[in-house]
């Protein structure tokens, strides 16, 4: 099944992203994961939070950040790939003077629901 990339409309996220959901059960009835394209704007990131129950991939296409992941921070550029297991806090700051593109691919797919703010943000997160 083919989707159209003008036709996703794009929304903000828990975690602060804009996204387009580019294959979604929600647009794909029967599909077991996601995948959409995320974009932080420059001098921005996401809020830290978790997902309960999906595994996530980043592919970053364009521009480069700095990725909490877990109590790491390591600096992310085009080509890079990050995998976030369920559970594990993260977030992403766009370090770039243009936006940050960010093909993220979750199973089970993304849900507002599985998403946690973390409410306060340990020192070495910082």
């Amino acid at each position: 099944m083919r989707q159209r990339y003008q036709d996703c409309q794009p929304y903000l996220t828990k975690d602060g992203s804009t996204i387009r959901e580019l294959i979604h059960p929600n647009l794909q009835p029967g599909c077991r994961q996601s995948l959409a394209e995320a974009s932080v704007p420059a001098n921005s990131a996401t809020l830290l939070h978790c997902h309960k129950s999906s595994e996530e991939i980043y592919f970053i296409t364009a521009g480069a950040g700095a990725m909490t992941l877990g109590d790491r921070k390591i600096m992310v550029h085009q080509g890079d790939s990050i995998l976030i297991r369920p559970g594990t806090p993260h977030k992403i700051e766009n370090t770039g003077d243009s936006t940050l593109k960010i093909l993220c691919c979750c199973t089970p797919p993304y849900a507002h629901h599985d998403t946690e703010i973390m409410i306060q943000e340990p020192e070495f997160y910082k």
